[in-house]
């Protein structure tokens, strides 16, 4: 008899390591067919989450109900698992290199409790060979246990989207993976127990590694084209998204649209495989090109609206200009590696005086880690109104509420275009 079965029949508990955005609806779904152990470092989320509250801020208390779960900030309570998922964030430091700090921490704890017969399966976003040559050493250094030998891995990478509602752990296609055909196929069991779209195999543990990475690395280019394209239609005086709009009447046009590659996926992820390419002695031109476009948007999109400003008054300083949303996407809390916080600090840097506002970020959040903080409101006379993040509450909005808030010659500058056909009598910017 295999752990999947021994999971199935509840003689068998399985911990999710890491309890954010990915770990935390993992570990729920699971809990609502086996027991589960949630465990995080961090005793206040902890707190949180026995009182039915995501700190993310993505599911509903009623989301904990019927669930098999305790959860725990204690090393100990792990012990009691035989199959740990570890989902911890895999960031960039402020080099662009990958910072395996979360990752390696997750692995030594791992290797604190792990016993003979465990599997262990990695989802954070890794370079192809992360979860064999940085973690797997870890785990065996530490617990004195051999690989394939006495406990068996896995790699299923997240697909898990913030704040979407429509693409969620269920109903996506989960790629798996193991370190032998066994591990595989009881990797793949564990995880069909949840995904109802079903697992794909991969080949092998690297194959996952790789097919997750460039997931986001296609996007990242992609959009960095279409950014790179609406430099240029600014230039010749042609509105980007008019051109997007007659372009995607062709049935093969892929539908990509100009912006801000922020967040803890898109943004990071492309660094991840270039450094890894530069160990095998290869420069990844076309991803690192499309890497500096996309962290090029924020000076760019804060020169636009300083040249306009001087333009329109004979300097920039002391004009005043909102900025309408902090988060790295549309309709979530999430502040990590937001690409607004680059246009706010170019557009100081310019002596622009800028209001910062957005229903869903924590203002405290955003002092700690980028320095400013969230107006209480909104003031007037405003130079200009840069709507930086698509939330449902500022597309709904009517013109009267921008050309009150704006000055006789304001204008808003609109990134994702969203507003084009709604504010007719203001003057109107966008990429």
């Amino acid at each position: 008899m295999g752990i999947y079965q021994d999971i199935l029949d509840k003689k068998e508990k399985i911990a999710v390591i890491g309890l954010g955005y990915v770990g935390l609806p993992i570990a729920l779904a699971l809990a609502k067919k086996v027991a589960v152990i949630g465990y995080d470092i961090s005793e206040e989320r902890v707190e949180m989450m026995k009182n039915n509250e995501d700190p993310s801020e993505e599911l509903l208390a009623s989301e904990f109900k019927n669930s098999d779960i305790s959860f725990s900030a204690d090393i100990e309570d792990l012990k009691a698992a035989k199959f740990y998922i570890v989902a911890v964030p895999t960031p960039i430091d402020q080099h662009n290199l990958p910072d395996l700090k979360p990752l390696i921490s997750a692995s030594t704890t791992v290797g604190k409790v792990i016993k003979k017969g465990d599997y262990v399966v990695f989802e954070s976003t890794v370079y192809p060979g992360c979860t064999e040559e940085d973690c797997v050493p870890v785990i065996e250094k530490l617990s004195g246990l051999e690989f394939r030998k006495d406990f068996m891995v896995g790699y299923s990478p997240e697909r898990i989207n913030p704040g979407d509602t429509q693409h969620t752990l269920q109903n996506v296609v989960k790629v798996v993976s193991g370190c032998c055909e066994t591990s595989l196929d009881e990797i793949a069991k564990t995880y069909e127990l949840v995904v109802h779209a079903g697992v794909h195999r991969a080949a092998s543990i690297k194959v996952a590694e790789a097919a997750k990475i460039i997931e986001n690395t296609q996007r990242d280019v992609n959009i960095a084209l279409i950014n790179e394209l609406s430099i240029i239609f600014n230039k010749m005086g042609i509105n980007t998204y008019e051109v997007l709009e007659a372009a995607g009447t062709k049935w093969n046009f892929l539908n990509f649209s100009p912006g801000l590659v922020g967040g803890h996926c898109i943004g990071v992820d492309p660094y991840y495989l270039t450094y890894k390419a530069k160990e095998f002695g290869y420069h990844a031109q076309i991803i690192n090109s499309g890497r500096a476009v996309n962290d090029g948007m924020g000076s760019h999109i804060a020169g636009r609206i300083t040249k306009e400003i001087v333009a329109k008054n004979g300097a920039s300083n002391g004009a005043k200009v909102l900025v309408m949303g902090a988060t790295f996407k549309e309709n979530v809390s999430d502040i990590r590696n937001s690409k607004v916080v680059d246009v706010i600090d170019e557009l100081r840097s310019f002596g622009l005086e800028v209001d910062v506002i957005d229903p869903f970020a924590s203002s405290a959040d955003l002092k700690k880690h980028y320095g400013f903080s969230l107006a209480d409101k909104e003031a007037d006379h405003y130079e200009a109104i840069l709507v930086a993040v698509n939330h449902e509450e500022y597309i709904a909005k009517e013109e009267s509420y921008f050309r009150a808030l704006l000055d006789d010659n304001g204008f808003i500058f609109d990134v994702k275009g969203s507003l084009k056909n709604k504010v007719g009598n203001i003057n109107y910017l966008s990429l």
